[in-house]
């Protein structure tokens, strides 16, 4: 179990670094347009940014149930906080890029405009990384802070 927590956090920090250096540099090399506002490189993260969702998810969750164990005595840890902001953070994110995501392949919804499907793609695209970053290095470190 231990190798494959090694090698989930290091998929996890290289999506980080995938997803943030393609962020800042993508305005460099693509322009927008109506009929492509995104890179065509963002079709294949998109896939690789469901998984480490997926991934930070089940992580997450195992990190604040097993936080939640030590914490029985009622005082708030730092390993209670990080859990617990982990968690729910990929749980935000997810239910985010799940919905844009799917925007994308559904042209009929058109309950939001491309703004704001734009704006909520800039806020994934800048807290993925962090979220992933965080969980890949806890993972790699075999899944403890010490």
């Amino acid at each position: 179990m231990n190798t494959l927590k090694r090698i989930c956090g290091l998929f996890l920090v290289l999506m980080a670094v995938a997803v943030a250096v393609h962020t800042v540099v993508e305005p460099l090399y693509h322009t927008s347009s109506e009929g492509q506002p995104y890179s065509p490189l963002w079709s294949t993260l998109d896939g690789l940014m469901a998984l480490a969702i997926a991934l930070g998810v089940i992580f997450g969750y195992l990190r604040k149930k097993a936080a939640d164990r030590a914490g029985d005595s009622g005082s708030v840890t730092r390993e209670f906080v990080a859990a617990n902001v982990q968690f729910y953070g990929f749980l935000c994110v997810g239910i985010m890029f799940f919905w844009n995501w799917f925007i994308l392949y559904s042209p009929e919804f058109t309950a939001i405009g491309a703004d704001t499907a734009s704006l909520v793609w800039i806020l994934i695209d800048a807290t993925l990384p962090l979220l992933t970053g965080a969980m890949g290095v806890f993972l790699l470190r075999g899944g403890n802070d010490s």
